[in-house]
């Protein structure tokens, strides 16, 4: 094992299966707790540090009732087109109106996280440019249809069917795109 927490417990605070995943492919060991959280942020904030602000909010809530030798890591995740936060879509028609702008375009996907223990927690973000072609309605509503994006933020998975036939190219890190940026997880940990 290359990262050696010692006595410390790393807790991943999200119900993500996707950072989970992610995490278990670093080799550490963790455990998952959840609480819903607030989302909401200032509506003139940056849309670039709107995902660092939710993954501090995030570990905030959890703080209070962090023992001391654990370690929290939160993370949250935008997309980001036009100046424009994508949330995620509230139902299909939603999902394809969000889809269809991404389509022929470029837009950026900022992933916030936030590691620590509860007298020192420190946040960061990491920002990737992703290019989508042209897709058809076709081929919108085929993935809408079949892999239900709606918990994902502008609508999409890049690990799923879309990010194979939409991403003509990504500038950054793939991780990052599908939720967690585990070169800044991993560059975090070493310092634990």
């Amino acid at each position: 094992m290359m990262i050696d927490l010692k006595e410390n417990k790393l807790v991943l605070a999200s119900k993500s299966p996707r950072r989970n995943e992610l995490l278990r492919g670093l080799g550490v060991d963790f455990t998952v707790r959840s609480k819903d959280t607030d989302e909401s942020f200032p509506m003139d904030m940056d849309p670039f540090e709107v995902a660092g602000y939710l993954s501090k909010k995030k570990a905030d809530a959890f703080v209070p009732e962090l023992a001391d030798q654990e370690i929290i890591l939160t993370a949250d995740t935008v997309v980001i087109l036009e100046g424009q936060i994508l949330n995620k879509p509230a139902d299909e028609q939603e999902a394809f109106e969000m889809i269809v702008a991404l389509s022929g375009k470029a837009h950026h996907v900022v992933t916030g996280i936030t590691i620590g223990k509860s007298s020192h927690l420190v946040t960061k973000q990491d920002v990737v440019k992703v290019h989508f072609k042209e897709l058809s309605k076709d081929e919108i509503v085929y993935y809408i249809k079949n892999f239900q994006p709606f918990d994902k933020a502008g609508a999409y998975g890049i690990q799923e069917w879309i990010g194979f036939i939409a991403v003509d190219r990504i500038e950054g890190s793939f991780y990052t795109v599908m939720g967690l940026p585990v070169h800044l997880v991993y560059e975090e940990l070493k310092k634990m």
